[in-house]
């Protein structure tokens, strides 16, 4: 059997070997989430909360390049996927922090509120996980 570990056949290493399997699954199904969420609370209640729904989005961005990035594959790829998750995770601590301190600033939750305390605090393991998976590849 060959070893699909390695290299793609463009030449890439892949990065959705094992645990990095495991990894996109889970970052697909957050951007399922959060594109659902995003998309049906900016076309119906954009007006009740504006920050809280740009930043669903926001999170949904993130999560859809983080995705596409580890399947993608190759050393530029992990490198912005690195990155993004970097970003991702301060976004989650940034927001996360915020809706404890400041509650009213969020009339309604997003992905990131209260450090994903809505999504099993997936949003803020997740970027953590990440960042080791790919600092290890």
């Amino acid at each position: 059997m060959p070893d699909t570990t390695t290299d793609t056949p463009a030449g890439r290493e892949r990065l959705v070997s094992g645990p990095g399997l495991l990894l996109v699954w889970l970052y697909g199904v957050m951007v399922v989430g959060a594109v659902s969420r995003s998309a049906y609370q900016i076309s119906t209640e954009f007006d009740r909360a504006p920050l809280a729904y740009a930043l669903s989005a926001v999170a949904a961005l993130a999560y859809a390049f983080i995705t596409y990035s580890l399947v993608r594959g190759g050393e530029r790829a992990r490198r912005a996927a690195l990155v993004c998750c970097a970003a991702e995770l301060a976004g989650v601590l940034t927001v996360g922090t915020w809706t404890l301190v400041r509650p009213e600033a969020f009339p309604d939750t997003t992905v990131w509120s209260q450090f994903g305390m809505g999504y099993l605090f997936i949003p803020v393991i997740l970027p953590i996980t990440g960042m080791l998976w790919l600092r290890r590849r």
